[in-house]
């Protein structure tokens, strides 16, 4: 895939030390884009467009959000965890999206690229809240997309699992023979998607060789999705 076309642009990562942010950070800078590499927790209403504000031009916002995701039964998620799921991986991004938008508009020329999770598109014991609450963000995505698409502003979602990250599949969960023998099971690819691998394609994605995807939803998760 050739991204030289970002060049010149400038890329605001959130979460930039979490889930896929380190390596976006490194990949996008090596297909020529400025990276502003955000790390702050964005939990509070204001934080998102103050981010923006000190970011100035934003030609590319990639919204990486992080977060353990909890593993309780679903008749046991409370209150607090709902609202803690919801308000780290959901109330930030049309926050984001706002904040961004009027000056993409005003340039008529956007991307906005959410690093989402399958989980949304598969059901997953004891994930209830989490998958819930990454469901929220595709389905966000799908909806503003044809909202902004006149305005020549592409938004759509990679929803990823079994990618290699720090996030959710840190070393020592790699390095479990049960983990293991769960890949070989549940994967067809055999092994997680390289952290890389997906990085370059969310690069290609925020890239001009891309303006033809409007609200889509790219698995990345080598075929678990498919069985």
């Amino acid at each position: 895939m050739s991204c030289q076309n970002l060049a010149g642009k400038r890329v605001l990562i959130t979460h930039a030390d979490a889930f896929m942010g380190p390596v976006l950070c490194q990949v996008f800078a090596e297909h020529g884009a400025t990276v502003i590499a955000d790390s702050g927790s964005l939990l509070t209403p204001e934080a998102p467009a103050a981010l923006v504000e000190s970011a100035g031009v934003v030609d590319i916002l990639v919204a990486n959000l992080a977060l353990a995701a909890p593993s309780t039964p679903a008749t046991e998620v409370s209150e607090a965890e709902w609202s803690q799921v919801f308000g780290a991986l959901v109330d930030p991004l049309p926050r984001l999206v706002r904040a961004v938008v009027p000056q993409m508009i005003a340039r008529r020329s956007g991307k906005i690229l959410v690093m989402g999770s399958a989980s949304a598109l598969r059901g997953m014991k004891r994930a209830s809240t989490y998958s819930a609450a990454r469901g929220a963000q595709l389905a966000y995505v799908q909806a503003i997309g044809v909202e902004l698409a006149p305005h020549h502003i592409q938004i759509n979602a990679i929803a990823q699992n079994f990618v290699d990250n720090p996030t959710y599949f840190p070393p020592e969960v790699q390095a479990n023979p049960r983990f293991q023998e769960r890949l070989q099971r549940e994967v067809p690819l055999g092994r997680l998607v390289g952290a890389r691998e997906d990085a370059e394609f969310a690069a290609y994605l925020s890239s001009t060789a891309a303006d033809c995807f409007v609200g889509q939803v790219f698995p990345v998760c080598g075929g678990w999705v498919g069985r």
